[in-house]
């Protein structure tokens, strides 16, 4: 990828290597971490070169044009975490980056449109779904909804205004989505602040390689951290019920609505975190949300986890290795590192896998899938 911002802009860190040389170095780096538990083969899933971000946010950074003119650019950090005016992104969608110089063109003519505005984050679908969401540090009144609804027309995406304890959604705080998995169509709606997979191609590929190495059953699944159902909803065709678990109301008002949209009814969501699953299994403690739904039903046999950074915690991982299988999906090599050790006492690697969903830095994601011994 040739992006004349390669060594300012502080996003991409590995900006001395090409696409192969960056992934190549990422993968002889996690092969030479994960040594010791001599796994036999690692999947490689490779990203496109470039334009591979579905999501993306910038600074918003005033300045003076060519005739001295106050203005407006897209900024993102340096390496020295000062603001580098830019004018495309080569790692965004194709089309973010064509709407991003009419935007920033829209809002540099229109004083009420450009006046204190801070950032703008960009979620685009594959279906060609835009939301804008802009944000200012002042209040956003009616003459401010009133030009940012004829800018949504006349660019035809959506847009949404944010300030301190302000949110101005004009038409519609989502996008939709369709992701293609094993030749089926998924349909999907992705919240305004709600998680989304940045790399789009790769989150399909990541769970169709979870896919792959599972047969159907007749048993039970159990999904921690579900988010709004990326994982859920595929896997749900390979297992007889399936209850996932998420802390997050906003992902789970999505997992419902995802549900919803693909007619799938063998999901229940419940919203709690990890631990107090644990507890809930363990009849420790009683939860209302709980009410309507009976643990002793399920009939359990695979566990799922996709973790925050900070990997799983005690009392989870001595859970997940109650089940037969661990499906375990991570976005911290370190943190899986550390989990493995004690997993593999139990549990015996059966495939691993590199996701490169962010490409050009030092960040990948892995995939296990670990059979009780």
């Amino acid at each position: 990828m040739d992006c004349e911002y390669f060594g300012k802009c502080g996003s991409c860190t590995l900006y001395d290597k090409n696409y192969e040389e960056q992934l190549e170095y990422k993968v002889q780096r996690e092969k030479e971490r994960f040594s010791e538990f001599n796994i036999p083969n690692i999947d490689i899933i490779k990203s496109e070169k470039e334009n591979f971000r579905t999501r993306a946010e910038f600074r918003i950074w005033k300045n003076f044009d060519d005739e001295n003119n106050p203005t407006i650019f897209y900024a993102m950090n340096d390496f020295n975490k000062n603001a580098l005016e830019i004018n495309s992104c080569k790692i965004v969608s194709k089309d973010i980056a064509c709407l991003m110089p009419k935007l920033l063109e829209k809002l540099r003519n229109d004083e009420e449109l450009r006046f204190k505005l801070f950032a703008c984050e960009f979620l685009n679908s594959t279906t060609k779904d835009m939301l804008v969401t802009l944000i200012y540090h002042r209040r956003l009144e009616e003459k401010w909804i009133k030009k940012a609804k004829d800018l949504e027309k006349e660019l035809k995406i959506k847009i949404i205004g944010r300030s301190r304890k302000q949110k101005e959604v004009l038409s519609e705080d989502y996008i939709n989505e369709t992701l293609n998995i094993e030749n089926k169509d998924f349909h999907f709606q992705y919240k305004e602040g709600g998680f989304t997979q940045p790399n789009t191609n790769v989150n399909i590929k990541m769970i169709e390689w979870v896919l792959s190495q599972i047969k159907n059953s007749d048993k039970d699944l159990c999904e921690l951290y579900c988010g709004g159902g990326n994982f859920t909803i595929p896997l749900s065709q390979r297992f007889n019920k399936v209850l996932a678990t998420e802390i997050s109301k906003t992902s789970i008002k999505s997992a419902l609505k995802n549900c919803s949209l693909n007619n799938i009814s063998n999901i229940d969501f419940i919203r709690m975190s990890a631990e107090e699953f644990v507890e809930a299994l363990q009849e420790k403690r009683e939860f209302r949300r709980l009410k309507d739904i009976k643990l002793n039903s399920y009939d359990f046999d695979t566990i799922f986890v996709d973790p925050p950074r900070a990997g799983l915690d005690e009392t989870t991982r001595a859970l997940s290795k109650q089940f037969d299988t661990i499906i375990y999906i991570s976005c911290n090599p370190q943190t899986l590192h550390r989990d493995l050790k004690e997993l593999t006492k139990t549990h015996k690697i059966v495939n691993f896998a590199l996701f490169d969903q962010f490409s050009y830095t030092q960040h990948i994601e892995s995939g296990v899938i670990l059979n009780k011994v």
